[in-house]
């Protein structure tokens, strides 16, 4: 007899900032169901994961959970208060005869329990968070960016686990290799409408230009009609009879549909400009060796870095990968040994800390503070790759929408912060680029565009990221 569906939806309606986020949304999570959750930034995904784990107030419709079954949610920042280590936070609200299945994904995925919740790393909370959650073994795992910061490791143990659980489970994550390994299904945001495609994310990207075609192809349809409609109506408007109503009434709710479409948001513009030409060698490392806080980061380590080189840095978390991009760079001293940079050398660094982001700056004042940028007597002009730009023109390249220009950061989501930081760095000439995990929350698309820059870009890259697909595609040495 067939057991009755883990979660139904039916009919959900969410409006947010008086805009509709979601109308009429169903949607069927059967047990054993492996679903990945893929849309644009800000299309909705963590929102609706929300509204599976019944943590979002709708305005309408139904959410029902089968009776004895449980839903386990795993939100992209865990909540830490009242935790002073990691292994209270992933013991929180666990039987002390289960603390066992804590102890068995500690091992895993490699992060000791008694680390202070201080000193722990975004990557340390985040193996936390998955450990309370596995110790839960709810019959359904709803995971927002579970991979976020996690090194190659943890996601390989992960992925293992998951692969192995007869459990249901729906993910957000912009890491393709975890989620063709393990997907059998899709869930597609698109502009308020959501899709179900089975098959998993392999074949997803294939379909959904698919689907697009279609789309592009219905709306070039639409189009021709109505001006050959147009036409008529004005040609024909003085020899028009009552029997012709009827067409200009098909005439105005053609008008109408096509008024109503939501178009496709397009991609953000990114660009790189190269510095001035440097020489043949970017980065010269003899023998250096460097201690952090106890810790060896490298002991008589030696690079040669040539102009157009994509080097990334891989390991465990805590390896010491951003403080030799650090060392690398010139941003940092070795204790022992030399670094020396090459000619013309010039710098763009992307933090993955977001550090060079004021939380209480607004978006406009981000770019226009940056004396590399500043138009002196045009607050609202920014010099981007040699040209003056309107601020807010800048910032809709990289889809900031213009309300948002006076917006403080700290009301950015975390793919919003990313692209920000982007806007900054490609609006200077550079051709070094260190990039400290650039892949964090960004969606798809965007990642797609920047992997594209790289590779057809000149410039040398250091590159720290735990996204496997990114890291073969983008890198030349490793």
């Amino acid at each position: 007899m067939a057991r009755a569906p883990l979660l139904q939806l039916t009919g959900i309606a969410l409006t947010f900032g008086g805009n509709p986020l979601f109308e009429d949304l169903s949607l069927i999570i059967q047990p054993g169901d492996r679903l990945a959750l893929v849309g644009r930034n800000g299309s909705g995904k963590s929102t609706l994961l929300k509204v599976m784990a019944g943590l979002v107030d709708v305005d309408g419709g139904e959410r029902a959970l089968s009776f004895g079954d449980s839903v386990g949610y795993m939100e992209q920042e865990p909540d830490m208060r009242g935790c002073a280590t990691l292994g209270d936070l992933a013991t929180r609200g666990i039987e002390a005869s289960e603390h066992w299945r804590v102890d068995a994904a500690a091992d895993g995925l490699k992060f000791d329990v008694d680390t202070p919740v201080e000193a722990a790393s975004g990557g340390a909370r985040r193996k936390a968070g998955l450990a309370r959650l596995i110790a839960q073994a709810p019959e359904l795992l709803l995971l927002d960016e579970p991979t976020n910061h996690l090194d190659i490791e943890s996601i390989a143990w992960l992925e293992a686990h998951l692969a192995e659980t007869g459990r249901a489970f729906v993910v957000i994550s912009h890491d393709r290799a975890f989620l063709r390994a393990l997907t059998r299904a899709t869930i597609w945001i698109d502009r308020g409408v959501v899709r179900r495609r089975e098959g998993g994310f392999a074949g997803f990207e294939e379909w959904r230009d698919r689907v697009w075609a279609v789309e592009d192809a219905a709306r070039h349809k639409l189009d021709r009609k109505i001006l050959s409609e147009s036409k008529w109506a004005v040609e024909g408007i003085s020899a028009r009879r009552r029997r012709d109503l009827g067409r200009v009434r098909a005439l105005e709710a053609m008008r109408a549909e096509r008024a109503n479409q939501v178009l496709r948001q397009e991609a953000a513009k990114m660009e790189l400009m190269s510095g001035p030409r440097s020489g043949k060698r970017i980065i010269e490392a003899r023998q250096i060796s460097k201690e952090f806080d106890g810790k060896v980061i490298c002991r008589d380590f030696s690079l040669r870095v040539m102009r157009g080189d994509r080097v990334a840095l891989v390991g465990p978390n805590g390896v010491g990968k951003t403080a030799m991009i650090e060392l690398l760079s010139g941003r940092a001293v070795p204790d022992e040994g030399g670094i020396k940079l090459g000619t013309n050398v010039e710098l763009a660094v992307f933090d993955q800390h977001r550090a060079e982001l004021d939380p209480d700056a607004t978006l406009w004042e981000c770019l226009t503070g940056d004396k590399a940028m500043r138009l002196p007597g045009r607050s609202d002009q920014v010099m981007v790759r040699g040209r003056p730009r309107h601020v807010v023109t800048y910032l809709k390249e990289f889809l900031f929408d213009e309300t948002q220009a006076r917006a403080p950061v700290r009301s950015l989501s975390g793919g919003e912060k990313a692209r920000l930081l982007l806007a900054r760095i490609m609006a200077k000439p550079a051709n070094l680029l260190v990039l400290d995990e650039p892949t964090n929350d960004l969606d798809m698309e965007t990642l797609d565009l920047l992997r594209k820059l790289l590779i057809g870009g000149d410039s040398t890259v250091l590159l720290v990221s735990h996204d496997r697909d990114f890291v073969e595609r983008v890198a030349k040495i490793m």
